[in-house]
């Protein structure tokens, strides 16, 4: 029997019943699996503890550090490697395997990237739009930063959608993971509705770019020149349907092309929104002084 990889996974959870088993499946190689769970009401613990992962509860207080840093600081993890992972995530042979060979050769980076085969409406999407994430990395080099982001609207409990700060190299693998959520499209857009309230308050406070991130530099260079362009909406939906050969997924690609769009377009909206806010509110602050 194949010695287990070194390597603790941490897997993030609230109410994932049914996207935890496949996951947990998935990563049974390795040395150690954490759930973090945020007080589920479903079947999500009695899986997870059923599949011999090490279950601990996580109730957010509003503040920093928020769940995934929470973990790094609080969990007594056997290695010195962890691996975040999200519920709706599974890790392929080919990348368990690739894991595998880089922890056996002992010559390993600080912290590793990892493309997503994303499943839209039952269909792997092969073009489109190519999703990166740091997933596994040194847990005495690296750290998830605060974002100025606690007083966004409908802030959740876990990290947005930014990187760790990893203190050293950082390398890319070959192979990718899949990211398939089995919950319906309803819970897709109701998760993008919240997401998109997020990166409103972000782009408009100036924290969503920060220099401490980690990123691949292809990614840098293409947040900087996105972030810098109008209708963001528009560019993103040319962007995966035609650059990126959306059109070769079929109507899966129309769709998700679409449905990217449209969450540029809600982050657009809200911005407006929260700009009217804040600038009725010092119009008031102003005739309270007067």
């Amino acid at each position: 029997m194949s010695r287990k990889i070194p390597v603790s996974v941490v897997i993030m959870t609230k109410n994932e019943e049914n996207n935890i088993r496949k996951c947990i499946h998935s990563v049974q190689d390795f040395s150690e699996i954490y759930v973090v769970d945020s007080n589920s009401t479903d079947q999500t613990l009695e899986i997870a503890h059923s599949l011999g992962a090490k279950v601990v509860n996580f109730t957010w207080d509003g503040k920093y550090p928020k769940k995934k840093q929470w973990a790094l600081e609080q969990l007594p993890f056997q290695n010195d490697y962890v691996f975040y992972v999200d519920a709706d995530e599974e890790v392929t042979p080919k990348l368990n395997a690739e894991i595998r060979n880089i922890f056996e050769a002992k010559d390993t980076a600080a912290g590793y990237f990892v493309g997503y085969d994303y499943v839209f409406m039952d269909k792997v999407l092969k073009h489109g739009h190519q999703v990166y994430k740091l997933v596994i990395f040194d847990r005495k080099r690296g750290k998830f930063l605060d974002y100025d982001d606690l007083d966004a609207n409908n802030m959740w409990e876990v990290e947005g959608h930014y990187q760790p700060q990893i203190d050293g190299k950082v390398a890319i693998f070959k192979e990718k993971m899949v990211h398939n959520d089995h919950d319906s499209i309803f819970d897709y857009f109701a998760r993008h509705n919240r997401y998109s309230d997020w990166e409103a308050h972000v782009r408009l406070n100036g924290a969503l770019s920060n220099p401490q991130e980690s990123q691949p530099l292809h990614r840098v260079i293409q947040k900087k020149l996105f972030n810098a362009m109008p209708f963001k909406w528009v560019i993103a939906f040319f962007h995966s349907f035609v650059l990126k050969f959306g059109f070769l997924d079929g109507s899966s690609g129309f769709h998700f092309a679409v449905a990217r769009a449209m969450y540029y377009w809600q982050v657009e909206v809200k911005m407006r929104e929260l700009k009217s806010k804040s600038s009725k509110t010092n119009q008031i602050g102003k005739q309270v002084k007067v």
